[in-house]
Parts: C-alpha cells; structure tokens; sequence
C-alpha cells in the first residue's frame, strides 16, 4: 500500500509539473523601473488575470526607458515580438504603420469613459492602437519667495505668456536667481515643454486631418515668446533638459519651471506655488496629453490573451486605483479623480485643462519629429533664427516627413 502511494503520489506530481509546464506564457514589456509602488501594484493585478486564465502565464520584464521601446520594436520588427508592452504613445503610430501591432476594438461604451483629447494620443489614420496607462499633465511651479523678493504682485503666479515674461525679467533684475528654468537640450522633453505653449496660444502641430499646421502666427507667438523669455532664463539652456532644470528649481536659482503634478515630492524646501500653463495671446490655459500605453504585437500568437490582460489591467476602476497609487494624472473621470481636488487643491490646474490640451503630434517617424523641433527652439535661443523662419522650418521639414 505504502509503495502504492508513493507511486500515486510521484504520477500526481509529474502530471501537476507537466500542466504548469503546459501554461502559455505571456511576454510583457514594461518600459521603467523594477521596483516601487507601480510594479508591485501592477504584479497584484496580473496575479488577478492569471487565477481568472490559468492557462496563461504572465513573464514581465522590466527594462529601462532607454532601451525598452527599442527592445520591443527589435523583437517584432525580427519576428519573434513579445505579447504585451507598455511603451510611450508616440511610438504607435510607427507600430501601426508597420504592422507590428494589432488595433484595440472598444465598444462605444469603453470609447465614452476617455475624455476625447486623451484617446487621441493612442489613435492614428482612424484607429485605436493602445490602452492609456500612465498620464502626464503640465503645470508652472513657481516660487513664491523669490516672486516675493522681486516686488511681483502675482500671488497665483503668472497667468498670460507677458505676465510670465514680466516676471522672469523682475527676478532676474531684482534677485541673484533667474525667472525661467528652460530646458533646451537635444532631448524628448524639451520639445513637450515647447508643446505645452504651443497648445496654451491656439497653435497645432499638425491638425486632425493629418495636415502640418504648424507655420501659423500663432505658432510663431510661441516661439516669440521663448525668444524673449532666453535673457531671463539660466546660463546656457540649450546644455538643459528638465531634469538638469529641477535642482536649479530646488535650489532657488530658477523661479519657475514647466512640470508635472508629481514633481513636488522633489522641490526640496522651496515655498512653491502651482499654476497653468500660462494663457498665449491667442489661446487660454491650455497642457500637453502625454500618455504611455499598453500595446498588443501581432504574430506572437497569444494576441487575444494579450489583449484580455491589457484591458483587465485598464479597466476602469482598476486603472482609477493603479493612477491613484502611482500619482499620475488619472486617466479617466471616475470618483477617485474627482476627490483629488479635496485632498489637494493643486490638482485642478492638472486636470480641469484636459478637455482643452493636445497629444503629441501623430507622426510615423517621431523622432525626427523631435530632432527637427529641437532644433529650431535651440535655433531661437541661440539667437541663429528668428521665429519666423523657425515656424517656417519645421513646417516644411514636418511635410517631407508626413510624405
């Protein structure tokens, strides 16, 4: 009887190894860190998926920025693509284009819970190519100290591009730090923080038919509006990204800087204050929508699997608790966001600019995109183009680009 047992007792397990064995598995990308309060939130909710599908088995990978978005185009532009990855939005229309990616298929229903300006940063030529994630709305952060110092009367910061210009030029005169912290570097983040402005004056990149519009007065308001704010920004810009603009913020040097709601935790022991992105001649206060996604591959052969996961984990109260967690702009409108302005007032200039904020531009090849923005703001900030010819530039270059 003993052996008899054991026996029974070895097949059930060879035979419970064997079904584990059996499980598909699910490669996941994800673009960021390994560790923090997002991935453990997120482990939760996959574990969740995994109980309800035990057929499946879900392998995530956890890769730096840097190199994630390129890890994933790789693998499926050489045939063997991961099931799922989490990336930034403005590689989708590239994805599309190639036919790397599968369309998602909302029901109108699903469609309704996005505010309109949120779901286009996942659409392109007419479809729907990502699940919103992760959101990134836009601010000013100012120092009330140094406003105060330089005999500003502005006691909710700068609302309008001359009030900011105003009181860049009263701190640089009247204190030892600058008005603007102005990141200028050949980097993603100076192009969306030249984006922000661009949406606050009425100006568009390229408008919903897929037309470059960007050489319009408004857009050249814009640029202007750098230009003249350069004499009052830090020593050299075009050597800043933001990053290497935030310690200057912290440390009182710069008075203001374009950032987003979960940059307070990293102002140090600055008194600061939130507004707008402020309003352009010819616009009202106005964000860039940035959204990282969720995409599913085609030819990995769990497609279907892949996309069950990517809208377990977006469904809507689930995704409400995970921004909530991470401290993101909430993606949709739900009962969590809207007592975020309870716990902290500052929320509202984050999300009640939505509705009227724009995505970053749908292009294929978005980072000749970035490098041909870039360098027309450096060219207007190193005094080499006027904003004329700045406009003029990228929108010709931004046509090639389209074609």
């Amino acid at each position: 009887m003993k052996l008899k047992s054991l026996l029974f007792a070895g097949t059930a397990i060879v035979l419970g190894a064997q079904m584990a064995s059996a499980q598909t598995e699910i490669k996941f990308i994800n673009c960021g860190a390994t560790d923090g309060v997002v991935p453990e939130a997120q482990n939760v909710d996959v574990a969740a998926w995994e109980a309800e599908n035990p057929d499946y088995k879900v392998m995530q990978e956890y890769i730096p920025w840097g190199q994630c978005q390129e890890k994933a185009i790789t693998l499926a532009a050489a045939g063997d693509p991961v099931g799922l990855a989490y990336l930034g939005s403005r590689t989708l229309p590239q994805l599309a284009d190639a036919g790397l990616i599968v369309p998602v298929e909302m029901t109108d229903e699903e469609k309704a819970s996005y505010q309109p300006s949120v779901l286009a940063t996942v659409q392109f030529n007419g479809g729907i190519w990502g699940l919103p994630r992760a959101f990134s709305t836009k601010g000013i952060f100012y120092n009330k100290a140094l406003f105060e110092e330089a005999g500003l009367d502005m006691p909710n910061g700068p609302q309008t591009f001359a009030e900011m210009v105003e009181a860049s030029k009263a701190i640089s005169e009247n204190t030892d730090a600058k008005g603007f912290g102005m990141p200028a570097a050949s980097f993603d983040n100076t192009m969306h923080a030249f984006l922000n402005f661009i949406y606050s004056n009425g100006a568009e990149v390229v408008n919903s038919d897929g037309e470059v519009v960007f050489n319009s007065p408004e857009t050249v308001e814009v640029f202007q509006f750098y230009k003249d704010l350069v004499p009052y920004s830090q020593e050299g810009p075009v050597a800043y990204d933001r990053g290497k603009v935030e310690p200057l913020f912290s440390e009182g040097k710069v008075a203001m800087m374009v950032q987003s709601f979960g940059y307070r935790s990293r102002t140090g022991d600055v008194d600061y204050g939130i507004t707008w992105i402020p309003a352009g001649p010819s616009g009202e206060h106005s964000t860039l929508l940035i959204t990282d996604s969720l995409a599913v591959f085609k030819g990995s052969g769990v497609e279907e699997a892949a996309m069950s996961l990517a809208k377990f984990l977006n469904e809507t109260d689930r995704q409400a608790k995970f921004d909530d967690i991470a401290g993101w702009t909430p993606v949709r409108d739900t009962d969590i966001s809207r007592a975020l302005v309870e716990k902290d007032p500052n929320w509202k200039f984050f999300l009640e600019s939505i509705s009227a904020g724009g995505p970053e531009p749908q292009v294929i090849d978005y980072n000749a995109l970035q490098d041909v923005m870039n360098e027309a703001i450096q060219g207007v900030v190193l005094g080499e183009i006027s904003p004329e010819e700045a406009a003029e530039d990228v929108a010709k270059e931004l046509e090639d680009l389209m074609e």
